[in-house]
């Protein structure tokens, strides 16, 4: 039986870009308040000053241009380390409902990214965790997660948030459109941070079993095949 392909270091790195985007995401929520609080001092006739709100606009572009960067790198390496798993539990268990391209595709193809990829990271827990069962491996409640659900919740909703953000900030030009834009990103940013935590808590979870996968009874697993193909020949006779 195959091994599996190495997968730990692409764990950790999907998992240290994630904790940096985060740190972006706290940066962009603190950055958001002060904007918030000058447009408000604005809309209740205060005066802002000519290099207080260009200082603002400039620190607002700088953030939104480095996150853009980091969160665009984390999105590669988390798909990296999802489509490894899905690779290996490829080749220890036959018939899985797509194949592992899909877990990287998945995620660009209009409305099927909308429900594809959280249907393939619940079936890698859930056909990883049958597995290992039926091969008599222990496995610690805890490292079986309970949070795909909320981690799908959080990043749809989060994804419509910052679409919203993007095409209204374009045509945003009076300081109530201004505010209503800022509300919405401060929003996302709060929706952000515990979207971050729950997709380390699921790497770190998934990649303390993966390995029990080279555990396996090559034999059991001959023996299935044999079994398949057995079956697949008296089908055809």
């Amino acid at each position: 039986m195959e091994e599996l392909k190495p997968n730990e270091q692409r764990a950790k790195t999907a998992i240290l870009l994630i904790w940096i985007v985060m740190a972006l995401e706290i940066m962009s929520l603190i950055s958001g308040f002060l904007q918030f609080d000058l447009l408000q001092t604005i809309a209740k006739g205060g005066y802002i000053s000519n290099e207080t709100a260009t200082t603002n606009d400039s620190r607002e572009q700088i953030i939104a241009i480095i996150y853009l960067i980091a969160f665009i790198i984390s999105g590669i390496t988390f798909i990296q380390w999802f489509r490894r798993a899905y690779f290996n539990l490829h080749l220890k268990v036959n018939n899985l409902s797509h194949s592992e391209s899909w877990a990287a595709k998945s995620w660009f193809v209009p409305f099927v990214n909308l429900y594809l990829p959280y249907q393939i990271m619940k079936e890698l827990f859930h056909e990883t965790k049958e597995l290992l069962i039926k091969n008599g491996l222990t496995i610690s409640e805890n490292s079986m997660t309970k949070s795909l659900g909320w981690w799908w919740a959080l990043w749809i909703i989060n994804n419509f948030i910052g679409q919203f953000v993007f095409r209204y900030s374009l045509k945003a030009e009076t300081v109530d459109e201004l505010t209503i834009s800022t509300l919405a990103s401060i929003f996302a940013n709060i929706i952000g941070i515990p979207l971050a935590l729950i997709t380390i808590k699921i790497i770190k979870e998934y990649s303390n079993i993966e390995p029990l996968l080279n555990e396996l009874n090559d034999e059991d697993e001959s023996m299935n095949d044999y079994i398949i193909s057995k079956n697949n020949e008296s089908e055809v006779n």
